[in-house]
């Protein structure tokens, strides 16, 4: 694919959905670090739910140190994976007070090193923070679009990361994390997937060989 017709499918999809955004709800860098961690395979609304909670008991990394796993635990449960969310929660605000003073770290190779905190996360946590991105957050939905619309045939979120970093300017990296999201839930469904009625079908293989 032509980078042309990759900003094309962008500018198509910023008209489409003008108001995407991030839906975690969070008031600093720390927490939003949590509710990245805590939306790993839960939805983003049910992580809504739980964080205010968490957020209203522990304030900040050093209220953590004084938490046990038990409690984190009973908070996080209906996340889903909450004992190793928790021990990620715990073990992040620890290495955030230890090894940073309790003060986020602003840099990619240091948001990585955290507990619980991947490449997926850590380029959240750019965008969203500090308004400073440094690559394409890829989840199920930026990898199943990724696939279909034929910019990139890799599997593993990295490589695929690699290939649309290669075409899409980095102008537009803030854009397309939430673009890709917003398209996955609105309109390009894992299982649903509304080809007649998406915006770029004349640009995607996948929307093509459906109707065609």
């Amino acid at each position: 694919m032509k980078k042309e017709e990759v900003i094309k499918i962008i500018e198509i999809l910023k008209a489409t959905y003008p108001d995407a955004t991030c839906s975690l709800d969070f008031e600093t860098p720390f927490e939003l670090g949590i509710a990245v961690m805590l939306s790993a395979q839960c939805t983003d609304e049910r992580v809504n739910k739980i964080t205010p909670i968490l957020f209203e008991r522990y304030k900040k990394p050093e209220d953590y140190m004084k938490a046990s796993l038990k409690e984190i635990e009973e908070i996080i449960k209906p996340c889903g994976f909450y004992k190793n969310k928790a021990k990620n929660v715990l073990g992040y605000a620890k290495m955030i007070v230890e090894k940073y003073n309790g003060k986020m770290p602003e840099k990619m190779e240091e948001l990585i090193e955290l507990p619980g905190i991947g490449r997926k996360s850590a380029n959240v946590i750019m965008l969203e923070a500090f308004n400073n991105p440094q690559g394409i957050a890829v989840d199920t939905h930026a990898k199943r679009i990724s696939n279909r619309i034929g910019i990139s045939k890799e599997k593993e979120p990295l490589k695929i990361e690699q290939d649309l970093i290669k075409i899409i300017p980095k102008k537009y990296f803030k854009d397309v994390n939430h673009l890709l999201v917003w398209h996955g839930r609105k309109t390009c469904d894992a299982r649903k997937p509304k080809c007649e009625t998406c915006p770029v079908k004349e640009y995607c293989e996948f929307c093509r060989k459906i109707l065609n």
